[in-house]
């Protein structure tokens, strides 16, 4: 009888089995292990085309630029060792310079708001011209607001070529009164000085001439080509001005500087102001040189804008036509009618509303008054020499009704400076001797700009009840 743990023959089997089974796991393994060392294989060959195609990138890659600028390691280690910082300084305020930098040469003029002398900058020997401003009335209520906006006005149109340039502010020692009268400063009764205070002046471009003395000196007037070249000089000056919200408000002729190169310069910002839009309420009247003064401030209007302006520009155009102002009244009742005469009697046709002006209560119109052809034949026979074109300019810039006039913008675009004979170059332009450096410039009979708070007494009205007397019917 056979053992009963002799191997059966299904013994033998199951052990062939395991055996097989063995053999095909260790056959599995081997093969798995070859496939990955041939995947590692090929990615090490992969990793070093790249690396060899690396190589050739930077072989044809341009040097690696120096570093210019330090690092914040290298700026510490630099403060370290005291060596200078590349840096820039803050503005500081400073005082003022004082008026003895510049030797005073010659008294220029007298304006309403302070003395212009001619002076030469001791550092540089450039020449100035130098503005005394009028303390001594208002010295007790601080410095005077009219000085504060001509600074703060000249500030803001600085650069502009046609705008006098404001160099600088500088002052005079609290005791420099006497001195500065015996240096020709242009001391005297309202002058400035006095007490402890001290005297402000305004350091300026200085230019040769200005146009009121030059036409009156003139033997004949200026050519069209030249009045076309200044009109756009002063209208571009006037658009910057109300571009920034600027009205200059005085206007006229002697306010304008004009060199030996055909350049104009608007001075004399006593009487400027910033407005905005809308104006201001309640400005004051008592702006504008009378002569050059609009229908609407004589009227008592206290609401007005670049309009002023432009009527001051219309005043002016006729004066370089005509080489003598247009409008020479002897004082507001006058200066009205003079203004009736030329551009014709308002209505409620072409100028809305006048009648709400305060001062209009006592306007006394002729009956025969219907604003038909107001002013365009006028002005026709007073400017027999301008072109139809011209006379329309003028016509505008001279309209009753504010509302009517150009900006400065529009008549920079007028087609009348686009008409023959075009403006003159400023290089063609004739050049004329100067005086300034030899005399005081010669002052001819005009009015003088009004002066702050010189309103009429009460209520500040003015009686345009006698404006037509004695001129007969209209």
């Amino acid at each position: 009888m056979p053992s009963r743990w002799a191997e059966t023959a299904e013994d033998a089997a199951e052990y062939a089995k395991r055996k097989a089974e063995k053999e095909e796991k260790k056959r599995v393994k081997a093969e798995k292990q070859q496939q990955q060392q041939r995947q590692a294989e090929e990615e090490e060959a992969q990793r070093a085309q790249a690396r060899i195609h690396n190589n050739d990138e930077d072989a044809a890659r341009p040097n690696k630029r120096r570093r210019l600028s330090p690092t914040q390691e290298e700026q510490n280690n630099e403060d370290s060792t005291g060596r200078p910082l590349l840096r820039s300084t803050p503005r500081t305020w400073q005082p003022c310079r004082s008026i003895y930098h510049f030797d005073l040469l010659n008294h220029i003029e007298e304006g309403s708001y302070g003395f212009v002398s001619r002076a030469r900058e001791n550092a540089t020997g450039n020449i100035v011209a130098i503005k005394k401003l009028k303390l001594d009335a208002i010295r007790d209520a601080g410095f005077p607001v009219t000085a504060l906006r001509e600074i703060q006005c000249l500030r803001a149109a600085a650069g502009h070529r046609h705008v006098v340039g404001l160099r600088e502010v500088v002052c005079s020692d609290s005791d420099s009164t006497d001195r500065d009268r015996d240096r020709g400063s242009g001391g005297g009764k309202g002058s400035g000085g006095g007490g402890d205070g001290r005297d402000v002046y305004l350091v300026m471009d200085f230019l040769e001439h200005d146009l009121k003395t030059l036409q009156e000196e003139m033997v004949a007037p200026f050519s069209p080509s030249e009045i076309k070249a200044l009109l756009l000089q002063l209208t571009s000056a006037v658009d910057f001005l109300h571009d920034n919200w600027i009205l200059h408000r005085d206007l006229k002729t002697s306010n304008i500087l004009l060199n030996n190169r055909g350049e104009i310069k608007l001075a004399d910002f006593g009487m400027a102001r910033f407005v905005g839009d809308p104006a201001p309420a309640n400005l004051t009247q008592m702006v504008v040189t009378l002569w050059y003064r609009a229908p609407e401030l004589l009227l008592g209007a206290k609401e007005y804008g670049a309009c002023i302006d432009v009527w001051s520009l219309g005043c002016i155009f006729g004066e370089l036509l005509l080489k003598r102002p247009v409008l020479q009244g002897q004082n507001e009742v006058d200066q009205l009618g003079l203004i009736f005469d030329l551009c014709g009697l308002p209505s409620e046709e072409n100028w809305p509303g006048f009648k709400r002006l305060p001062n209009a209560r006592t306007l006394r119109l002729p009956p025969s008054s219907s604003g038909k052809g107001a002013h365009g034949p006028t002005i026709r026979s007073r400017f027999p020499a301008l072109t139809p074109t011209g006379t329309s300019l003028l016509t505008s810039c001279l309209s009753l009704n504010p509302a009517s006039r150009p900006t400065a913008k529009e008549i920079l675009d007028h087609a009348y400076f686009r008409e023959s004979p075009r403006p003159k170059p400023t290089a063609l332009f004739p050049t004329f001797p100067s005086k300034a450096g030899q005399e005081k410039r010669r002052r001819y009979a005009s009015p003088n700009a009004p002066i702050r708070g010189e309103a009429v007494e009460g209520t500040g009205e003015v009686d345009f009840s006698s404006v037509f007397e004695g001129k007969g019917e209209v």
